[in-house]
This record gives C-alpha cells, sequence and structure tokens, in this order.
C-alpha cells in the first residue's frame, strides 16, 4: 500500500467516508489499462478494429452513448499500449492514446461545427483534438499553452492528427476580454493529486504548500473564463485532483451553475469503462465517484442533467 503524507491522509479523511479514502487508495494501487479513441478526423471505427484484429491485439469497446445525444467516437481499453504503439493506425494519428476519464469533459461540452472554442490550458492537445474531431474538424478552437516545450508537444500532436487548431503560446488569464466564446474548456493546472501511483515524489511533486498556491491559480482561470464567455455560453471545469479545495470550493462568479456528473455517468457507462474511472482512473476524476463540472450559465440543457442526477 502507498504510503501517503500525513497532510494527504487527513485532506481525505476530511472530504471522504472510508469506504471511499478505501476505494482511492486502492485507484493508486491498481495497474492501470490503456484506453484510446479513433480520430474520425483521419479514420473510422472499421479501419481501426481491422488493424487491431489483423495485429491480433486484444480489445474490448467501450459503451458510446456516455452522454445522451452527444455523438461520439469508439473508446477502446487494452492491457497494455506497447504492441498498438507499433500499428500503421497510431503512427499515422488514426487514433489517440488518452486516459478514458480525460475524455470525459469534452463530451459535456459538445463542440459543434462554426461554434467558437477555447482550451484554456491544452497541452498536449488530448482534449483540443477530440473537440476538433467532435466538431467534425469545423469548429473555431483556439488553444493556449505558456510554456513553449509543452507547446511544441501540442503541435506535434494537432499535426499528426490533422486537426485545425489555432495555437497561442500565451497564458489565458492574459487574454484581452474582447473575446469571446462560445464554449470553453478549463482543464485547470492542479496538483494532480488523482495520479498517485508508486513512483509518485510527494516531497517534490505534491505538497501541501502546492495545493494551497494551485488553488489560487485556479480561481484566477475560472473567473477570466466567466469573462470570456459569450451569453449563454457554457463553460466546463475539470482537473485530475480529489481534492475538494481544487474542484468544489473553488470560487467563481454569482451566475455560476454547479452540476454533479458523476451519477449520470455511471447510469449510461459500460460497467468495463465504470470499473476504470473508479479503480483504475482515480485519476482525472475528482473524487472516487464524482466528476464536477462547473456550466455557465443555467440552460435547459444543464437542468437535464440535474434532473437526471435526481431521478
Amino acid at each position: 500500500m502507498i504510503n501517503l503524507p500525513e497532510w494527504l491522509e487527513n485532506e481525505l479523511k476530511n472530504q471522504y467516508s472510508k469506504e471511499i479514502i478505501n476505494k482511492i487508495k486502492q485507484g493508486f494501487e491498481d495497474k492501470r489499462k490503456t484506453t484510446f479513441r479513433v480520430n474520425t478526423i483521419k479514420s473510422n471505427e472499421q479501419e481501426v478494429i481491422k488493424e487491431l484484429e489483423e495485429k491480433q491485439i486484444n480489445y474490448k469497446i467501450i459503451n458510446k452513448n456516455i452522454v445522451e445525444n452527444v455523438q461520439t467516437p469508439t473508446f477502446y481499453i487494452l492491457e497494455n499500449d506497447i504492441e498498438v504503439r507499433k500499428t500503421k493506425i497510431y503512427n499515422e494519428g488514426k487514433i489517440y492514446i488518452q486516459n478514458l476519464s480525460s475524455m470525459i469533459p469534452p463530451l459535456f461540452l459538445n463542440p459543434k461545427e462554426q461554434e467558437d472554442i477555447l482550451d484554456m490550458a491544452a497541452a498536449p492537445g488530448g482534449k483540443t483534438t477530440q473537440m476538433a474531431a467532435m466538431s467534425n474538424n469545423k469548429a473555431n478552437i483556439t488553444a493556449c499553452e505558456r510554456n513553449t516545450i509543452r507547446l511544441d508537444k501540442m503541435l506535434y500532436n494537432i499535426n499528426k492528427q490533422g486537426a485545425n487548431i489555432y495555437c497561442i503560446n500565451k497564458n489565458s488569464i492574459e487574454l484581452d476580454d474582447f473575446l469571446k466564446f462560445d464554449k470553453i474548456l478549463l482543464d485547470a493546472p492542479c496538483t494532480g493529486s488523482g495520479t498517485i501511483n508508486d513512483k509518485t515524489n510527494f516531497e517534490k511533486h505534491l505538497t501541501k504548500s502546492l495545493l494551497e498556491k494551485i488553488t489560487k491559480t485556479q480561481e484566477k482561470l475560472l473567473n477570466k473564463a466567466i469573462k470570456l464567455l459569450k451569453k449563454d455560453g457554457e463553460l466546463i471545469y475539470s482537473t485530475c485532483s480529489i481534492f475538494k479545495k481544487e474542484n468544489d470550493e473553488i470560487k467563481a462568479g454569482d451566475k455560476l451553475f454547479r452540476i454533479y456528473i458523476g451519477d449520470y455517468i455511471r447510469k449510461n457507462i459500460s460497467k468495463d469503462a465504470l470499473n476504470m474511472l473508479i479503480h483504475d482512473s482515480v485519476r482525472s476524476l475528482t473524487g472516487a465517484y464524482t466528476i464536477d463540472m462547473l456550466v455557465l450559465p443555467e440552460k435547459e440543457k444543464n437542468m437535464k442533467y440535474r434532473k437526471e442526477r435526481n431521478k
């Protein structure tokens, strides 16, 4: 069992029941499987399955209908990524290896053709290119990344997948307020507490001081996002942290309408995928069972998600 620092143990005890804490810790211990999605800009399900079967690579298909009325590419589960990285479909950018949990936020944002979309912390580009594919590569997507090295990696991934995305080497907090977007994805910088494993260096990468510092950045980014959003626009906020201080407790404008979609996903996703989200991927989820999304403003579609949860 991974030995967590005392301050981290206390954070978990203050937030979750003993049962959920045990599931979180088990998630840290479990071996992670590989998931990938079809890049529909370049390929399709038939071509991908054909090569997987020709190479005798075992796979499972995840339930496509994770979000109601949202057309999504097929998601696949593999035991590991070793063999698939040798394939033509991988090397030509026809598939993209991505954690299942990180594919969830774009599904709920549901990008459409011709919409103006902002990805505020985009590198390495997994969610960004997923949104491009979901919109048939016809949305007007702007991707911000302040770190030059991470920007280069994102540009490589974007070019490999043939996505039409405008990239800016800039902190999105510095964007001019006159810019307005229909939809914004803020996959915020965070402690990464949901990605803990036996190689985590707690003294270097996950400290109490980092938690206190990062929440200030997250609040600045979220409130900036609100300023950049068009009237009746939609905003998705996500992290790979299990701390409520980085999710539920982040302060934002009065108009922010908070919804929880964890229960909704559990009704619609396959058991194999759900098991990964709870155990194999506590990572990229705000808590073992809950995915927290912030959506602005209140719209009938958002209320429908709330009604689904309260059934």
